[in-house]
């Protein structure tokens, strides 16, 4: 009898749950999944970013080799979530509305066909006229997007995970290198690395951001630009987890302290240009002040097969930056496509 291998997924955030539940469902009958991560759905901590997060989905228009990849990654996401969240609601996923106003769009939200690859795939999108948009705003869009409750969609992920058979293990990374022999006696030839950080990578960075959660709930999710260049949001989170307001990207910046001046404003734009409830009045009801650290990196998401042995190989998936969710069912297929064509997993869905 051969000996059964494992396949060791690093990292237990919204990247690394939505690959190893995608690996899961093409492994040959001598494979399993061993999932390892510092941070599980359980636990918080300024650098475990997913639980922190809005989340919904908004696509970001452009000609970039990085805007092309990612658009494809996004559009797969996109699909995955309108037939889970018409499958599963507890998932914490949703349909809802989304609206954006810019009032200095970027010139890619100026150039029609961008706009149209970049759209096109979202249920009822079309643009707003000039007369449906608010004061000041010089661009609007209105489609059918999904908004997510993290901690409820993550322990979901991991439920689902571990009940088709996945195993989990707490442990502390520090070199890919290191989770070959992390498997107990198993043979391990493929480490997947979903770390979001990626292990001294040069290239990598982290994203403070700060946004406020509230109970007043909200119908639609809106994402505003405003003419300084900065952006504000609300997102409602499904099965009453409260709208989260938002907030800030400032790359390099370590501050763990929440900001009291950014609550204030994050808050008083709101009030202005989000569709709260009438009995809101204007006031809201903070259930806390959030602050995550998004793991970045430039020229964006690291995704490749490295040979790193005889016969060993990791598979690289890190640096969403704050855009995990939006791409993470994409990012996941990328993954699940380099190992089918190298070999290290089978190539159609096991049953």
């Amino acid at each position: 009898m051969s000996e059964k291998e494992t396949i060791v997924v690093i990292g237990a955030g919204v990247i690394g749950l939505s690959t190893a539940l995608r690996l899961q469902s093409h492994l040959k009958n001598t494979q399993q999944i061993l999932l390892i991560a510092r941070d599980f759905p359980n636990t918080t901590s300024l650098n475990y970013a997913s639980p922190w997060a809005g989340a919904h989905y908004r696509p970001i228009p452009g000609s970039s080799p990085q805007a092309t990849r990612e658009g494809s990654q996004a559009k797969a996401t996109y699909a995955h979530f309108k037939a889970l969240s018409a499958q599963d609601p507890s998932s914490g996923v949703q349909a809802l509305e989304a609206i954006e106003h810019l009032e200095n769009p970027p010139a890619a939200y100026l150039d029609e066909k961008i706009v149209r690859e970049c759209y096109a795939h979202l249920d009822g999108f079309r643009l707003l006229g000039s007369e449906e948009c608010p004061e000041g705003v010089k661009w609007g869009a209105r489609y059918v997007s999904f908004v997510v409750n993290p901690p409820v969609y993550c322990a979901w992920l991991l439920r689902a995970f571990v009940l088709a058979g996945g195993v989990t293990r707490e442990y502390t990374v520090i070199d890919p290198a290191e989770a070959f022999w992390l498997a107990e006696g198993r043979k391990v030839r493929t480490v997947v690395n979903c770390s979001g950080m990626g292990f001294g990578d040069a290239r990598s960075f982290i994203i403070r951001g700060q946004t406020c959660l509230v109970r007043n709930p909200c119908s639609q999710t809106v994402t505003r630009q405003n003419t300084d260049g900065s952006w504000s949001f609300c997102v409602p989170r499904p099965l009453s987890g409260g709208t989260i307001i938002g907030g800030t990207k400032q790359p390099r910046d370590y501050d763990p302290n929440p900001s009291l001046e950014t609550r204030e404003k994050v808050l008083a734009n709101a009030a202005k240009w989000f569709p709260f409830t009438p009995e809101s009045g204007g006031k809201f009801d903070v259930i806390r002040d959030i602050v995550g650290r998004r793991p970045a990196r430039e020229g964006g998401m690291r995704i490749e097969a490295e040979k790193v042995g005889e016969g060993r190989v990791v598979v690289h998936a890190y640096g969403a930056g704050g855009r995990g969710y939006e791409l993470s069912w994409g990012v996941a297929g990328d993954v699940l496509g380099l190992m089918v064509g190298d070999g290290l997993i089978g190539e159609r869905a096991s049953l």
